[in-house]
């Protein structure tokens, strides 16, 4: 579904972010339910999201916006891309991105930056968040195409 006629249709039951992230995965249009995790600079809880969340799933990792470390590369994409997940967006960077651009699932983040992670396992996953102007809850649904991001607290048709 094109976000814009999902604008059109549902625009005062909907979320809408624009052009802030950047695509770095082979598919440029995703939706799906929403599961989140929130962590800083730290992977371990992303990894351990991208391989237990449901297939079709999006994933919203809020990496509190820092670009001093990538939260994705591309062996986490692999895992995402091989489960069936639709997508990945990262309120932070990604690394690998020649590799993500291969990968058949859906990845947004705020840039890239070449230095991994670290691997201390903090974090909290399956929680409320809240960035860019707009609230990212479990279970919501997520509609992402190269025009933006259109969030909904239910599954929407055009």
């Amino acid at each position: 579904m094109k976000t814009t006629d999902l604008c059109d249709q549902y625009a005062s039951e909907l979320q809408v972010i624009g052009s802030e992230f950047q695509s770095y995965g082979k598919r440029k249009s995703f939706s799906g339910p929403i599961k989140t995790v929130k962590v800083f600079e730290d992977n371990v809880l992303v990894k351990e999201a991208l391989e237990t969340i449901p297939s079709g799933s999006v994933l919203i990792v809020d990496g509190g916006g820092s670009k001093r470390r990538a939260l994705l590369g591309d062996q986490l994409a692999e895992i995402a891309q091989n489960r069936g997940l639709a997508g990945i967006i990262i309120n932070g960077c990604v690394r690998d991105s020649e590799e993500l651009s291969q990968m058949d699932v859906g990845i947004l983040a705020l840039g890239t930056h070449p230095l991994k992670s670290k691997k201390e396992g903090k974090g909290e996953k399956n929680i409320p968040l809240s960035f860019l102007s707009v609230n990212w809850s479990p279970d919501d649904y997520v509609y992402v195409d190269p025009d933006g991001i259109v969030l909904s607290t239910k599954a929407l048709e055009n």
